[in-house]
């Protein structure tokens, strides 16, 4: 039987998932190098064929290929850029990854689209958002993205809808990876977090993130060594979440008073890992900041967790 294949290709981690009948049947996780796009897309094959071996198949059984890819895409090429937290992406030129990942898979065809927008793809078709006609999703990770799904349908602009990592939270406030200031990125995406705990230890400030960084043997301080630093009431840690918390409640109050949607799901690396707990206070952030505060949004946790963008990416190619 045929088998698709869906990635999340994030500034982290590269997370595959094969899907026979709608149903996922495999799945397989590799780093993301940081060393350019020919490198990510060598392992985005890996990832592939690892997704393919855990589902008990081999590539003749691979139907078709999706991949969920960080910043702006154009689906007819198969091509990605401005992506900020994805070494090799970052330009405004755009990488036609989708040919070269189907060339390297024999020509099976590979559909490309926004990571944030496939992954509320595969929540609303598959996972939390069942049920629900117009709900926004939020992942919350290396970076922070959005999908927005309208009338039942998924939302993508001209490519880039759903961008809510970069609303502004705070006029001049904190660098952004994409090089403007004060967007909700800048308090609530992991990797500025880390940028903002480093400056704080060159100003003397003390905090567990990287000894435990280093205990670990990781390249980043991961969302999994946030949440120990958290349970260690480790004050630079509390500080910036506490920060994340109030950026979300800004953004996810600003986008409820503007489209009244029925549910957002909140998910990434960073929120699945804080959980329930994390949900309820951004759910607290926003109560007071609606214009229709006896009408707010359901706020639910992700079905599938880390594998949300690889469904949504296999959804995407017909999985």
């Amino acid at each position: 039987m045929s088998v698709v294949v869906g990635l999340d290709v994030g500034g982290t981690k590269i997370q595959a998932a094969a899907l026979r009948d709608g149903e996922v049947v495999g799945s397989f996780r590799t780093p993301t190098p940081l060393t350019g796009a020919t490198d990510v897309e060598r392992s985005v094959v890996v990832a592939v064929d690892g997704a393919l071996a855990e589902a008990g198949a081999g590539r003749e059984a691979l139907d078709a290929v999706g991949l969920a890819m960080p910043g702006a895409t154009d689906r007819a090429t198969g091509s990605v850029w401005s992506a900020p937290n994805l070494p090799g992406f970052q330009e405004p030129t755009p990488v036609a990854i989708g040919p070269t990942v189907s060339d390297a898979l024999g020509g099976v065809t590979v559909a490309v689209g926004n990571d944030a927008s496939l992954a509320m793809l595969g929540e609303h078709r598959r996972g939390a958002g069942r049920g629900y006609r117009n709900v926004l999703g939020v992942w919350v990770g290396t970076g922070v993205g959005g999908g927005l799904i309208l009338n039942g349908e998924l939302f993508e602009g001209h490519g880039a809808a759903g961008e809510i990592g970069h609303m502004t939270v705070e006029p001049a406030g904190r660098p952004c990876g994409c090089g403007q200031r004060g967007h909700l990125e800048s308090y609530a995406g992991r990797g500025r977090m880390e940028v903002r705990a480093r400056e704080l230890v060159k100003k003397g400030r003390r905090t567990s993130l990287f000894k435990l960084q280093q205990k670990r043997g990781k390249d980043r301080v991961t969302s999994g060594i946030w949440l120990e630093a958290l349970r260690k009431e480790d004050r630079i840690a509390t500080m910036l979440i506490d920060e994340a918390v109030w950026a979300l409640g800004i953004a996810l109050s600003t986008v409820q008073n503007l489209l009244d949607l029925e549910a957002m799901v909140i998910g990434g690396g960073l929120g699945d890992r804080l959980g329930q707990p994390f949900i309820d206070r951004i759910e607290r952030e926003i109560g007071p900041q609606l214009f229709v505060p006896d009408r707010p949004p359901a706020l639910l946790p992700t079905g599938f967790k880390d594998l949300s963008g690889a469904v949504g990416a296999a959804v995407l190619a017909g999985g």
